[in-house]
């Protein structure tokens, strides 16, 4: 059986409204990750090592803040003359009115259609680009192909209680995906969409084609997977499952993104193989990085269950955290489970907890940020979320889930 011809579409567009102040001046997928990472990193580096090299990036919200991260696919050995790594922006077309934003996944494919399907690939491999997770795409393809699907769907099993937030979908025991719910109020199992998608390229592009002509605002309504695309194709029968066995999680809220982060220090804290090992030499995660010198812990200074990046300077104590490159601790200052992406500065005699702290913010000397949770792990309500070069001032008190604009500042109370 000839292989197919695989074009991998990444979804990178989104504005990620729900990690609110963390995302005002960047995409989502180009937010941090466990100190020296991005999001978009995952889905790239499982492309690289599924060996899949012909990708196409789908960007739209704070285009640059990607291109920054991507430097033009070198990371990932995406930099080539055919194939490789494209970028793909929103289309403005003669007649347009401005151009048109995409308005979903499946918006985002129907509005590239014509470019789909001038490249002729036999089957699209659709991603998403905020998810952590390992896995070798060739398999699904592989699957795909053996089974004759019209759509393959990678599922994963989260608790009922989070299934809320997800596509939870029906199988049947032959493994054909019967239902699919966006979603629901009250879930009755735990089974969701994990957002990557094997399409039958024809199959795909027809349905969203006789979709999307019946949608007066040019297949806006299309919105995501879910909404009408993947339910077309499961009426017709021929969806499967693909299910992944290994860790994934969608870190696009504040609450989710803390807790991957916990999984992460857990499982470098009790030195064992895992799906959150991001350097196995068997499947690492790579990523654009800036070479910079290594973190310095000045006499005084301690770390306890943390991950450290490089150009840190310590001299308070961190606690069960993660810190970005270049973070700064200075003396009689304490980091309790907390996750301070690059730069920040958290000044001496200084409390945080509880807190994401975006890039390059500061914490003035004795302020207290954040407070105690009510469980093992915070909501994101609980959590504290402080943008961008941010300025609390010396002796602030900001109040457990409260929220600090990309360059605002806070005053003490």
């Amino acid at each position: 059986m000839a292989r197919l011809d695989v074009l991998a579409l990444v979804l990178a567009g989104g504005a990620g409204s729900r990690m609110e102040v963390l995302t005002q001046d960047r995409a989502k997928p180009a937010l941090p990750f466990a100190g020296v990472y991005r999001l978009l990193d995952f889905p790239l580096s499982n492309l690289r090592h599924s060996a899949i090299d012909d990708v196409w990036l789908l960007v739209q919200f704070e285009t640059q803040s990607i291109l920054d991260v991507v430097a033009g696919g070198r990371p990932w050995d995406l930099d080539r003359s055919h194939g490789g790594l494209r970028i793909v922006p929103p289309q403005q077309e003669s007649g347009d009115d401005g151009g048109q934003w995409h308005a979903g996944n499946a918006h985002a494919i129907y509005t590239n259609r014509h470019l789909i399907a001038g490249a002729e690939p036999d089957a699209l491999l659709v991603m998403s680009a905020d998810h952590v997770y390992k896995l070798d795409y060739a398999d699904v393809v592989a699957q795909h192909q053996r089974t004759g699907a019209e759509a393959t769907v990678v599922t994963t099993r989260v608790p009922v209680a989070q299934a809320k937030h997800h596509v939870v979908l029906d199988i049947d025991e032959g493994g054909i995906v019967r239902g699919c719910e966006v979603k629901p109020e009250k879930p009755s199992h735990g089974v969701v969409a994990a957002e990557v998608f094997v399409f039958d390229t024809a199959v795909a592009l027809e349905l969203l084609e006789q979709l999307g002509q019946d949608d007066d605002a040019d297949g806006e309504g299309l919105g995501d997977f879910g909404d009408r695309l993947l339910p077309a194709l499961v009426e017709r029968g021929r969806v499967h499952e693909f299910a992944l066995s290994g860790y994934w999680k969608d870190v696009g809220r504040p609450e989710t993104y803390f807790a991957a982060h916990r999984d992460v220090l857990v499982a470098r804290s009790r030195r064992r193989s895992s799906d959150l090992q991001l350097d196995d030499s068997a499947w690492p995660i790579l990523t654009h990085d800036v070479p910079r010198m290594p973190a310095l812990i000045e006499s005084g200074g301690q770390v306890v269950d943390s991950l450290v990046g490089p150009a840190c300077r310590i001299a308070g104590r961190v606690e069960r955290s993660v810190l970005g490159p270049g973070v700064v601790v200075q003396e009689g200052a304490v980091v309790r489970d907390s996750i301070l992406l690059n730069d920040v500065t958290v000044r001496a005699r200084a409390r945080v907890q509880h807190a994401i702290v975006a890039d390059g913010a500061t914490v003035g000397a004795d302020a207290v940020v954040g407070a105690g949770i009510s469980g093992d792990l915070p909501t994101s309500d609980e959590l504290v979320l402080i943008g961008a070069a941010a300025r609390i001032a010396a002796g602030a008190k900001v109040p457990a889930g409260d929220r600090i604009d990309p360059g605002g500042r806070r005053r003490a109370t």
